[in-house]
């Protein structure tokens, strides 16, 4: 025991004199050491970035602060990228000897940092270059999140001082003659409280922000908060010039409570909130969209193969709040999975909650009842086929006591219509028995609407609005062609569209359809009976042609009840493109090659399906012969004696046709 105790302290005794020397020779040759450091640094800079490092009089000042005067880092052919007249900062001596770089105070006083881009270049490009990786071993050896991060999210707290004094600084963005400059007029960082004044200019506006808060960078944590020194909301630049966003808020939060790294996995939470955040994009909305109060409680979790939030993290949007789950794994395929989980929550402050501007046809709805809402979502980016989806939605005494904006009840009601085409309202459409075109259900031939339920929703009739499948299917197809060649839209979703919101392609538009058709299908609003009849009285089914008794007429000079087979398949095929109706035909005035096989290809399906007999499916080889003014559109061109063979017919394969 004496024995391991002399050791230790001989042992102890040898690393203080191997430290005393180290500290005796960093002191001797330490202004040696720093030249050297300066020298590498520069010529790295000019090789590898083609930019040249100045500096003047760099010097400790004491024993591990480093002083220098007009500092400036100008790019080879470019405007100086940044320029500081006087910057003083010490250095932890220990993390030094262990070979990594620790700020312990900064000061720095009249410079600049100018990021500007021309139609020549930029001064920034060749520092955001990605550097080219010669082992390709390392580029192929999968990457570890969370070790990635902490050593990023370390190394960027390392370089934050503890103490920390600015003063006159000024960082510039010259985007293309898009500017914005925020001058720094004073930031100090001391016993972990942060406060600075800052101005922003922009060629519209001018305003001063004060940031204030808390930060300790060694016990990684910080608490800051953005307020206006100015009256009305902090306007954020830049962001409208180049990307014709306007945004503002009140004031907005940022805490980090922990950043720790247990076992393989690191783990980060805090809470970010904002007040009266204010949005406005022509893709967004058609007005201002108005956030009053938002808060993220969120927690990171990065391991070896994965980025997630955690399901315990939580979303507060004024008085909805619901608990997201979000992550990508690269374990084996890459996994990405989507989740949401809206607790029981009365429905009126779910109601209240929405975002000004977003579901302005939701406004003044008042509703009873409770709700709870679960949604999940996974796809495999190398496996498409692989695509889940998965919803419920628990109702307790939910009632509709008054409709909204969009008074979703008129649909049961007789209600005048007019279709938006690039946003120009058509001629009047009255959905009603007053108008002699319109049918009711009972009047249109079965046919039709067999085909049209085939063609564009099959499970209409049970479904509450929205179709899995259909979804998941639309899904797989658009990320195999990669592009949005498929929707998943239903009846429900196309009657919410056509009667009740407008064609422009926002996301409020698209957001208010979702909301919409859920309200309508889940609480029985209007039965499905009536549903598709309306359906069929307003849709366009060519060139000023609307609702199902006027294309009857247009088309066969028929009444609906009396409309063939293969005139039915006709109608629910150009449904999507109703304008379009001509390509559906040949130079003679019949249908084309790949119309008849489209037709025989749903004939089919409805066969497979019961919803036809043999006897039925055998007139769909009779023509279809347009008689009534649709035959003026066509482009005929020959006649049967120009030609006595027909080009023959071939079936395309199944993926041609979409549903």
């Amino acid at each position: 025991m004496k024995i391991n105790q002399k050791k230790i302290i001989i042992g102890s005794g040898a690393f203080a004199v191997l430290i005393g020397i180290a500290l005796i020779l960093f002191y001797a040759y330490r202004d040696d050491l720093l030249k050297t450091g300066i020298q590498k640094v520069t010529a790295k800079l000019q090789k590898e970035y083609q930019s040249k490092l100045t500096l003047q009089n760099a010097h400790f000042d004491g024993f591990t602060a480093i002083a220098v005067e007009n500092v400036a880092l100008v790019p080879q052919n470019g405007d100086t990228l940044f320029k500081i007249q006087k910057c003083r900062t010490s250095i932890s001596f220990w993390k030094l000897f262990l070979g990594k770089i620790q700020l312990g105070s900064l000061e720095a006083n009249d410079g600049f940092v100018q990021l500007i881009k021309t139609p020549k270049g930029s001064n920034f490009s060749a520092f955001i270059k990605q550097k080219k990786t010669e082992n390709k071993s390392e580029n192929n050896k999968k990457r570890n999140y969370a070790e990635s991060a902490y050593r990023i999210i370390s190394s960027i707290l390392n370089l934050i001082p503890t103490d920390l004094n600015l003063k006159n600084l000024t960082f510039k963005v010259d985007d293309m003659g898009k500017k914005a400059i925020v001058y720094c007029q004073e930031m100090t960082l001391e016993n972990e409280d942060l406060s600075s004044d800052i101005k922003i200019e922009t060629p519209d506006f001018t305003q001063k922000l004060r940031l204030k808060g808390t930060a300790d960078p060694r016990g990684e944590q910080c608490d800051i908060s953005f307020f206006n020194l100015d009256t009305g909301a902090i306007r954020i630049p830049y962001i409208k010039e180049r990307f014709g966003i306007s945004a503002s808020f009140n004031s907005i939060r940022w805490n980090v409570n922990n950043i720790d790294m247990n076992g393989d996995d690191l783990l980060l939470d805090g809470v970010a909130s904002i007040k009266n955040l204010k949005v406005n994009h022509p893709k967004i909305a058609l007005t201002d969209v108005v956030v009053d109060d938002a808060e993220f409680d969120y927690k990171f979790v990065l391991s070896p193969d994965q980025i997630a939030i955690d399901s315990t993290s939580e979303v507060r949007v004024n008085k909805l709040k619901f608990k997201p789950y979000l992550s990508i794994n690269t374990q084996k395929d890459t996994l990405y999975k989507l989740g949401v989980h809206i607790p029981k929550m009365p429905a009126q402050d779910y109601i209240s909650s929405l975002p000004t501007g977003l579901f302005d046809n939701i406004k003044g709805m008042k509703t009873s009842g409770d709700f709870d809402f679960r949604m999940a979502f996974s796809i495999n980016k190398n496996k498409p086929e692989q695509v889940n989806i998965a919803s419920k939605l628990n109702k307790y005494d939910l009632k509709i006591l008054q409709y909204g904006s969009a008074k979703l009840d008129k649909i049961n009601t007789d209600f005048e219509y007019r279709a938006l085409i690039d946003d120009v309202a058509q001629r009047p459409i009255f959905c009603g028995a007053t108008n002699p075109n319109y049918t009711p259900l009972d009047s249109i031939s079965p046919y039709l609407q067999k085909c049209v339920l085939t063609t564009e929703d099959p499970s209409f009739m049970s479904h509450k609005g929205f179709v899995t499948e259909a979804f998941r299917t639309a899904i797989i197809k658009n990320l195999q062609t990669k592009k949005f060649s498929r929707g998943g839209s239903t009846i429900s979703m196309q009657l919410i569209k056509n009667v009740f919101l407008t064609r422009q392609k926002t996301l409020s538009r698209k957001l208010e359809e979702i909301l919409l058709v859920f309200i309508l299908e889940n609480n029985q609003i209007v039965s499905k009976k009536r549903m598709l009849e309306v359906y069929f009285n307003i849709i366009e089914w060519g060139p000023d042609v609307y609702g199902i008794g006027e294309a009857s007429q247009f088309y066969f000079q028929k009444k609906p009840k009396n409309l063939s087979l293969n005139e039915c398949l006709f109608l629910a095929n150009i449904i999507p493109s109703p304008r379009k109706f001509m390509y559906q035909f040949d130079g003679y005035g019949s249908l084309s090659g790949r119309s008849i096989a489209k037709n025989n290809y749903i004939t089919n399906i409805m066969l497979k399906r019961n919803l036809l007999n043999a006897n039925d499916a055998a007139t769909r080889y009779n023509r279809v012969q347009v008689s009534g003014r649709a035959r003026s559109f066509l482009r005929i061109q020959k006649t049967v004696q120009d030609t006595i063979v027909r080009d023959s017919i071939t079936m395309p394969d199944d993926d041609d046709f979409e549903f």
